[in-house]
């Protein structure tokens, strides 16, 4: 029963989200658009600034993150592909239709759709998924920030599981017992490494948009996201132009010695191959 309330009580809370955010017009109720564009990425990697910069685009919608989807991951992640495609299927289709949005070309921003790409594409074979990518030391850094991953974080989101150091599902099954002994810093590199290396393992082609281009060129990355995403250029590179340039490197200025060690112990393969640590 407390199930059962928990996901009605996320429905509605998606429901009331999503439903002003279009105004009222007959595309709302057109034909269902399933082209959508999701937006994947470690979590402080620009995911809601990306999602909300395509969904600002005309005929295009935002969605956020649909609460009884991000709720459900952990739980369909392991589970058959086509299983776990149904799921997806039918949670974001009920999401649109009781906002009454199904006619608008949506954009869906949960970062940990990142784990399950293959199933994504499955479930809906005319999306397009566009990657947020952020240098990880700069990701850790706002991930300490918000304390999701601190050892001493209580309370928990409004779906998924509680904060703090407990494994998470993309947590390897051989390190599980490690996660929560390591430090806070190494926690954060962790999840970034876990998140960046779901998707350019997954297969699925995706259109890279690296925070550091994005905030410094919206010209040339506002473009390249049009084409790749049969969308108006010029709205979106006006929607790029607000990203800040001031957290770009703040890892030089807010992390210790010893935090930049761990990061670097966790991640720091993947860091080099992105060419992260040629940057000054």
């Amino acid at each position: 029963m407390n199930d059962l309330l928990h996901s009605a009580e996320l429905q509605l809370r998606a429901t009331k989200r999503i439903l002003p955010k279009a105004p009222l017009s007959r595309q709302r109720f057109a034909r269902r658009d399933d082209r959508y564009v999701f937006v994947v990425g470690s979590p402080r990697s620009g995911t809601t600034f990306l999602g909300e910069s395509i969904g600002s685009v005309p005929g295009l919608l935002d969605l956020g993150e649909v609460e009884p989807l991000k709720d459900a991951i952990r739980r369909i992640a392991h589970l058959d592909q086509a299983e776990t495609a149904a799921q997806i299927r039918r949670l974001l289709i009920r999401a649109r239709r009781l906002s009454l949005v199904g006619g608008i070309r949506p954009v869906e921003q949960t970062p940990e759709m990142a784990h399950i790409l293959p199933a994504v594409v499955e479930a809906f074979p005319q999306g397009r998924v566009v990657h947020a990518l952020r240098d990880g030391r700069d990701v850790v850094c706002s991930l300490l920030e918000r304390g999701w991953l601190r050892a001493e974080s209580k309370g928990r989101d409004y779906a998924g599981p509680p904060f703090g150091p407990r494994a998470r599902f993309w947590v390897e099954e051989e390190r599980r017992d490690e996660f929560p002994q390591v430090s806070d810093a190494r926690r954060a590199a962790w999840a970034w490494r876990r998140y960046v290396t779901a998707v350019r393992t997954s297969g699925v082609p995706v259109t890279e948009v690296r925070y550091e281009r994005m905030a410094t060129d919206p010209e040339a990355v506002g473009t390249e996201l049009a084409e790749a995403l049969d969308i108006s250029a010029p709205d979106m590179i006006a929607a790029l132009r607000k990203a800040h340039t001031e957290s770009i490197g703040r890892y030089a200025r807010d992390l210790t010695e010893e935090q930049l060690a761990d990061v670097l112990a966790e991640a720091g393969d993947l860091l080099q191959e992105l060419g992260y640590l040629q940057r000054v």
